[in-house]
C-alpha cells in the first residue's frame, strides 16, 4: 500500500504565511507587559501566601500568563472573561489595578471583593 506525502508544497506553505494575523509592535509590547506584570504579581502573591500573610487557598497563575494576555487583548468593551480557581491573571489582563487585587488577598474592604472574596474570588 502506497503512502501519501503529505508535506505541504512551498505554494501551500506561502499561502498560509500570507493568511497569517499581523499584529503591530505595539500589541506585542503590550502582551509582553501584560505577561510581565502578571508574573511580577504572581510571584509576590506566592512568597506573600509562603509567609503567611493572607490565608485561604491560593492557585497561581504562573506559567499561563500568555493565555491570558491574548485572550484579553481580542475582548471587546462589554465582554465577559470567565476563569476557574487560577483567576488572579484575568483581571490584571484585562486592566484592573493590581493594588485592589492585593487589597483583596489582604481581605481589605478597598479589594476588589470588598475583603470578601479571597484568592479564588476576584469579582
Amino acid at each position: 500500500m502506497a503512502v501519501k506525502d503529505t508535506k505541504p508544497s512551498k505554494t501551500t506553505r506561502k499561502s498560509a504565511a500570507s493568511k497569517a494575523p499581523k499584529f503591530s509592535k505595539e500589541t506585542y509590547v503590550k502582551w509582553y507587559k501584560d505577561m510581565l506584570m502578571i508574573r511580577k504579581f504572581e510571584e509576590k502573591t506566592g512568597q506573600l501566601y509562603i509567609q503567611q500573610k493572607f490565608g485561604g487557598f491560593c492557585h497561581l497563575y504562573i506559567g499561563q500568563e500568555a493565555i491570558v494576555a491574548g485572550t484579553a487583548s481580542a475582548c471587546q468593551k462589554g465582554d465577559k472573561h470567565m476563569t476557574a480557581y487560577r483567576d488572579h491573571g484575568h483581571p490584571i489582563a484585562l486592566g484592573t489595578d493590581p493594588r485592589v487585587l492585593m487589597a483583596e488577598l489582604y481581605g481589605r474592604v478597598d479589594g476588589c471583593s470588598k475583603g470578601k472574596g479571597g484568592s479564588m474570588h476576584f469579582f
